[in-house]
């Protein structure tokens, strides 16, 4: 809101076009997964629904925040089911981070930039439709059942954003992700705020368990965090699920890349001062693609730790010993959002 105070200060007028006039309507029922900030976990909750209503035995598509760039006539309406989608429409490492584990699951997924379009192809080849919303915007379409998800790492921010607050306010279902690496008072705080603004709102606690396939690897290493992108910079995470590897699993050393830097990494560090010792992975096109590399592998590492959703190794070569960090979500106690998907849909008959 600095540029609005800008505005009203040179005497204009402006509006916010609420959800009630921008939302379009589905003819499939709609399940929307937004967030309060970005890095919050609304990915891996996304992943964990489709897989629920899968279960219930309903054929489920995926239709994601636009990410575009480059053609936008290209992209008014891109499907993506296989690898070859993803290297056809020339997709970034952003975009490539949302869609793989969405076509790793069998879930084909939706994006580009004609959100009618978009909608109606979809709904051709699912039961439901889900919402999986970037970054903390508001969902593009009028939702059935509208989850958003809180992270305790950041309490207070649920309510001191926009629109992450105006999901928080219209939520259904609030997921407080993070919870196993979260302080308790920080989890009472957001619970807190969800009380103060959405008393009705379902609570369901979450955690983000990590996976790494050799743990013993890790122990006594000097390494590098490679951690996603978007949390670290408009996110303003200074850490990810990488440190939180690095030091369960006994890593001597985080090394920061930031004085290997190369190129677009450097202005990335400079846009986003907060980011901390660790290397978002940047990858807005060939050429950033390879700084992002060349900083890989400048940076003297015993081993390189990958916490961004893909497999980073498939379009940036790294030549140090790597390892990814997985991270999925798990409901803590109840309700579970089987509870409420099951409440709200039941099972296809």
């Amino acid at each position: 809101m600095h540029k609005a105070s800008q505005v009203l200060a040179a005497g204009s007028d402006f509006r916010l076009i609420g959800p009630k006039e921008t939302q379009i309507k589905s003819t499939k029922p709609v399940v929307s997964i937004c967030a309060v900030r970005t890095g919050a976990g609304k990915s891996q909750t996304t992943r964990r629904v489709s897989e629920i209503l899968k279960a219930l035995g309903y054929r489920v598509a995926a239709i994601r925040h636009p990410m575009p760039y480059g053609d936008l006539v290209k992209q008014a309406v891109q499907r993506f089911a296989d690898y070859t989608d993803l290297d056809a429409h020339d997709c970034t490492i952003e975009e490539r981070e949302e869609y793989e584990p969405h076509i790793d699951r069998g879930v084909v997924i939706y994006a580009g930039v004609d959100y009618e379009a978009i909608l109606r192809q979809a709904e051709q080849e699912a039961d439901i439709i889900l919402w999986d919303g970037g970054n903390n915007d508001l969902s593009f379409y009028k939702s059935d059942l509208h989850i958003v998800v809180a992270d305790p790492h950041r309490p207070g921010h649920e309510l001191n954003y926009h629109p992450g607050e105006t999901n928080l306010r219209m939520a259904d279902v609030v997921v407080i992700n993070k919870v196993d690496t979260a302080d308790l008072d920080h989890i009472a705080r957001v619970r807190e705020s969800i009380i103060k603004v959405n008393p009705d709102a379902t609570v369901v606690e979450a955690a983000s368990p990590i996976f790494v396939d050799d743990p013993a690897a890790i122990r006594g290493k000097r390494v590098l965090v490679i951690e996603d992108g978007p949390t670290l910079t408009h996110g303003e995470m200074a850490y990810g699920a990488g440190v939180v590897a690095a030091r369960r699993f006994g890593a001597a050393e985080i090394i920061d890349p930031r004085p290997y830097a190369v190129g677009s990494i450097v202005a990335t560090y400079q846009k986003y001062p907060t980011t901390g010792a660790v290397l978002p992975a940047m990858g807005y096109g060939p050429e950033q693609m390879r700084e992002l590399g060349e900083t890989i592998n400048n940076t003297p590492c015993d081993l390189v730790l990958v916490a961004t959703p893909i497999d980073l190794r498939r379009v940036v070569e790294i030549n140090r010993p790597s390892q990814r960090v997985r991270y999925e979500l798990q409901e803590i106690g109840q309700p579970t959002l089987v509870d409420v998907l099951e409440e709200k849909f039941g099972r296809k008959k």
